[in-house]
């Protein structure tokens, strides 16, 4: 799904301009260097440039403004972050049963919850790209599934940009000098490595790309050190989405590809043994004949 973000600070649940949305990111706002937990306030990750490299950093505004570098910083998402899924069938794309308790960084701020959102607003960006960027979930690592959705409005249709049950990708178009949240749902607590791949055309012709992972502790027992150690591939995988024979949400079983590639060969060698008995049974016919046509 691609979404053609609108430029500006607008509150996409009434399209009202938001003041909590109008900000500017001042050329030189620094990187920090030291390993930071950000449980509330507000946070956007947006393409910058580090010693001229092109990358994808967080700004973290919760206090004074500063970059972060996603492989030191940990998004924690509290049990203040629980919401229980609605009796609406218009809320299915999240592949959990109604009244399922969820966690949830808002659309729209929560001072207890860390508002995760994103921003094209750092000024080289917006002087070096060709309109806009664009931004992909390149992979989720896991307990449970990830959602991303807008909603204008309670009355308005959810919007999902992305979701971990499908393949990766998902490629979302953002406008230069936007700044936008969104709603992140996470199915079970744990930790979870977000891959998200950011690309632009730049002005002179040239091509720029980076892939960073977003590190998330969610739920209160979840621990931020080993959100902030973990390595991809190290955290459960993300299960399948629910089918009717489909585990519960947030379990680590379903049906996996070993499964799947067993059930193949079983296949194989049925077919096999019911070929080798139709043979079978045409060469007895065949010599059942042949004695009764001698003499």
């Amino acid at each position: 799904m691609t979404l053609a973000a609108q430029p500006g600070s607008t509150d996409p649940t009434s399209n009202q301009p938001d003041p909590a949305l109008d900000q500017s990111i001042a050329p030189d706002q620094p990187v920090a260097d030291e390993p930071a937990v950000l449980a509330a306030g507000h946070v956007d990750l947006g393409p910058r440039y580090v010693d001229d490299e092109w990358t994808l950093l967080i700004h973290d505004d919760a206090a004074q403004p500063v970059w972060r570098d996603p492989d030191r910083t940990v998004l924690q998402v509290t049990d203040a972050a629980l919401q229980t899924v609605p009796d609406d069938p218009v809320y299915g794309f999240l592949g959990v049963p109604a009244g399922t308790q969820v966690h949830v960084v808002p659309q729209v701020q929560h001072p207890d919850v860390v508002w995760v959102g994103w921003n094209t607003q750092d000024p080289r960006v917006m002087q070096t790209i060709d309109r806009g960027v664009t931004l992909e979930l390149a992979d989720v690592d896991g307990p449970g599934d990830v959602t991303m959705y807008l909603q204008a409005g309670t009355f308005s249709e959810p919007q999902v940009l992305w979701r971990s049950t499908e393949p990766p990708g998902q490629p979302m178009w953002v406008e230069v000098n936007t700044h936008t949240h969104a709603n992140w749902v996470f199915t079970a607590p744990g930790v979870y490595l977000v891959a998200v791949r950011v690309s632009a055309d730049l002005v002179g012709g040239a091509q720029v790309w980076a892939t960073r992972h977003l590190r998330f502790a969610v739920g209160d027992a979840t621990s931020t050190d080993d959100a902030l150690a973990a390595q991809p591939g190290e955290v459960a995988a993300v299960p399948p989405s629910a089918g009717p024979d489909a585990d519960e949400p947030g379990s680590t079983g379903g049906t996996g590809p070993w499964l799947v590639v067993g059930l193949v060969v079983v296949a194989l060698g049925l077919a096999v043994a019911l070929i080798v008995v139709v043979l079978r049974g045409r060469a007895v016919r065949r010599r059942v004949e042949q004695e009764r046509t001698q003499p």
